[in-house]
């Protein structure tokens, strides 16, 4: 049996009336709430009417019952057209597959009502803020980046705009900088090390076999000797910074020296011409001479080790110390 519905539309008079003070003080239903219950209501009525429709497809089902529906309908969209409330629907909801006659929601290609476009994530009524798709869903800004943007391998934040992709990995530009000073990379780049961005500076600084001689980073050519890398200038004497003929130098304690200077640092160089002792050598006074040069600091006589006399740290043979001192 289809029942009788009845609907009562009220609107409040633009005239001051004392006897409506108990019903002023009750809440009002706010637009978007009546605009929502009106989605309702027609979409029910429409489902009522498609109920009504298959029992009248059944033998011996009343077959007016549609058509007093339809009436009912028609009536009340004319009753709300005149009060400047649109029934026509705008739409299926997206959501809950139900006709849309109050405010509608459109996006991505469809309609919805607007209680029902909320973020997928979060659930959250979305409104007039923005929204992103991923494979015909909707979500909110902050869920949509929290869920799928890449992330900040220093803060392991959302990366929302531009993004640096180094080291298999990606950055927010403001923190991809230099491992040691902190300094942002230049055109010249940057070097990685163990999974590290350095500037060139600090990985040469900290890195880069050091020069044998001055302690600083090796860049470009070098010379390896003495278990050690130089750079090209720094390979010289370490006495009298004196680079070396034809690579030829000598060693002691670790370190090059000039064939006169190595010789001085191991006490062999003559006493008497300054030069290297390679040969047989005489030792005198705390001193090494060539036996040539070991000679009477006066009458310049070769002298023989046992046989001279020392005066003021100098030698002197026998007769010219006699003359001279006695």
């Amino acid at each position: 049996m289809l029942e009788r519905i009845t609907f009562v539309f009220s609107s409040s008079s633009t005239g001051h009336n004392d006897l409506d003070t108990s019903s002023q003080q009750q809440t009002r239903m706010s637009a978007s709430c009546a605009t929502r219950e009106l989605d309702e209501l027609m979409a029910s009525l429409s489902d009522f009417k498609i109920m009504a429709q298959g029992k009248a497809g059944v033998p011996g089902g009343p077959p007016t019952q549609v058509n007093k529906l339809d009436n009912m309908l028609g009536s009340l969209q004319s009753d709300l057209n005149k009060l400047g409330v649109q029934t026509v629907a705008k739409g299926v909801c997206g959501a809950c597959c139900k006709p849309i006659v109050g405010q509608v929601v459109t996006a991505m290609g469809r309609t919805w009502h607007p209680e029902h476009f909320v973020c997928t994530h979060c659930q959250e009524e979305i409104g007039s803020r923005n929204f992103f798709e991923r494979e015909g869903q909707p979500y909110c800004e902050k869920d949509y980046h929290n869920l799928f943007s890449p992330r900040c391998y220093y803060c392991n934040g959302p990366i929302l705009d531009k993004v640096v992709t180094a080291l298999d990995r990606t950055w927010h530009p403001e923190h991809f900088f230099c491992a040691q000073c902190g300094s942002f990379f230049g055109p010249e780049g940057f070097h990685e090390k163990d999974g590290k961005a350095y500037c060139r500076k600090d990985y040469f600084d900290m890195f880069a076999p050091k020069c044998g001689g001055c302690a600083r980073a090796i860049l470009e050519n070098y010379i390896s000797a003495l278990n050690c890398l130089w750079h090209p200038e720094c390979f010289v004497c370490r006495e009298c910074f004196t680079p070396f003929v034809n690579g030829s130098f000598f060693e002691h304690d670790g370190q090059p020296f000039c064939e006169v200077h190595y010789h001085e640092r191991r006490g062999s160089l003559c006493s008497g011409c300054q030069k290297p002792i390679t040969g047989r050598c005489i030792t005198a006074m705390s001193k090494k001479f060539h036996p040539e040069h070991f000679v009477c600091a006066f009458c310049l006589k070769q002298l023989n080790k046992g046989t001279f006399k020392e005066q003021n740290d100098k030698p002197y043979c026998q007769g010219c110390f006699i003359k001279l001192f006695s």
